[in-house]
């Protein structure tokens, strides 16, 4: 195992020889006698941990570090002190070192103080990962559909992903709407603290504003402690208020004063709470309906929807069901610890039927189900839910898709071909040839489609 490398800097020879003799068993160490050698290391080559002098001539131990941090992964620092310099040891804290320690150094002080910062060298390298990890999870390439609809909206989710814009998600249930409420968050400058996410449909009435803004000790029977909100949660960082058109007309009216003075009362309280919370909100329901009903506020409505993001049905993007059923497919077999499997064409073409009701939600639920009661590697008819085939008043023909503007001509016909094309290639066993031949078409034409449309096929002519 590779040792870990720290760089001690320090202008006095004794002081180095005498570091590097106490932790040469455990860690590779690399002496510089200046803060210009100290950076000129660095600049070769990464070290996981910085033991740095204060008084050295030429650039100091502050102005040392302050470079030292300026680095994309600076490594964590220790700052060496005489007693006389503790003042300016703790300055040094302030401006990114981990901690100090004083010489004469005690050993094992010195020893504790190192895992310590490797630790937490480690734990921020960690938490890096992971925010990375859930940056890619949820940015742009998370988004399956290559459909006009699809790239129009991650058009406007880039644009405004970037700015404190309160924005207002509106769709049909199961179209992903926090899907979207994620890509915004994790490709924001507040990316560096998790999103926070209330669904308030989910929570009573009596309850939904005690979680939105806590409440202080004695505000209520039962209240023992103060307990933090959401809202306090959400500081820096972006609030996703689901189901929004769920909410209580008292409850909308304290929300809107977060949105004009960027403060709130906890319940019990009467010290306003300041914080700096980016808005996204989500809602099935048509708002501009619930405004002229009276159920929902009109100024808040139109704070709300600053910028409006339109999520359209599966049915009105069906050109986006086969790339959602592969990503789908793949990723519940891996889920499932199961082998991956396919459908066949008279399969895909119920699903590129379908209505889908519930959208990709539905969807998904549906491939999970196929791929738990199916046997062999190829799924059939038989292995989707019976209402698919039987309901027909949730299918949707071609012709009414195109005539009523929910798929362009270009899209339905390919729509077609691909059907069509994989019938043929299961009649034959994949043998382009006679698939050729049914189809009145020669195999080059066909080939040609084949690549085109993106139809996985082994040649067995």
């Amino acid at each position: 195992m590779m040792k870990q490398r720290i760089l001690i800097v320090d202008d006095e020879g004794g002081v180095r020889e005498s570091l590097r003799m106490v932790l040469k068993e455990r860690f590779d160490t690399v002496p510089a006698n200046s803060g210009e050698e100290a950076l000129a290391v660095l600049e070769q080559g990464p070290v996981d941990l910085v033991l740095l002098d204060i008084i050295m001539p030429g650039i100091d131990g502050l102005e040392a570090l302050e470079r030292i941090k300026q680095a994309p992964r600076a490594p964590q620092v220790i700052m060496l002190t005489a007693t006389k310099t503790v003042k300016t040891a703790v300055q040094a804290m302030k401006l990114g070192a981990f901690d100090y320690i004083t010489k004469p150094f005690d050993i094992d002080e010195l020893l504790l103080l190192i895992d310590r910062a490797l630790q937490a060298a480690a734990l921020a390298r960690e938490v890096e990962a992971l925010r990375s990890e859930i940056g890619s999870r949820f940015g742009f390439d998370s988004i399956i559909g290559n459909s006009e609809k699809v790239r129009s909206v991650l058009s406007t989710v880039s644009m405004v992903a970037p700015l404190k814009t309160t924005v207002l998600i509106t769709g049909e249930s199961g179209t992903g709407k926090e899907l979207i409420a994620k890509a915004l968050h994790y490709n924001s400058p507040r990316t560096h603290r998790p999103m926070v996410t209330l669904n308030c449909a989910a929570i009573p009435e009596n309850l939904l504003e005690n979680e939105l803004f806590g409440h202080e000790r004695g505000a209520f029977t039962d209240a023992h402690s103060k307990q933090l909100g959401h809202f306090e949660h959400a500081d820096q960082s972006t609030i996703f208020l689901d189901e929004i058109g769920e909410m209580a007309p008292s409850t909308q009216a304290k929300i809107l004063r977060v949105l004009e003075q960027g403060e709130f009362l906890r319940i019990g309280g009467s010290a306003p709470v300041n914080v700096d919370v980016r808005i996204v909100a989500a809602t099935n329901r048509d708002l501009h309906q619930e405004v002229r009903e009276g159920t929902f506020r009109s100024d808040l409505f139109y704070r709300l929807n600053v910028v409006a993001i339109h999520v359209p049905p599966l049915r009105e993007r069906r050109e986006d069901i086969v790339p959602l059923t592969h990503h789908f497919l793949k990723a519940k077999a891996a889920a499932l610890g199961i082998p991956e499997r396919r459908f066949d064409n008279e399969a895909l073409d119920l699903l590129l039927q379908y209505a889908w009701p519930g959208n990709i939600r539905e969807l998904e639920n549906t491939i999970e189900r196929a791929l738990v009661l199916s046997r062999g590697s190829v799924m059939t008819t038989a292995d989707l839910p019976p209402h698919m085939a039987a309901n027909r008043e949730w299918t949707v023909p071609a012709q009414e898709s195109v005539l009523s503007g929910q798929t362009r001509l270009s899209d339905a016909v390919d729509q077609f071909e691909n059907a069509i094309i994989r019938r043929a290639l299961d009649q034959t066993d994949n043998n382009q040839t006679r698939a050729a031949e049914i189809l009145g078409t020669t195999r080059r034409i066909l080939k040609y489609k084949i690549d085109k449309l993106g139809i996985a096929c082994e040649d067995l002519s």
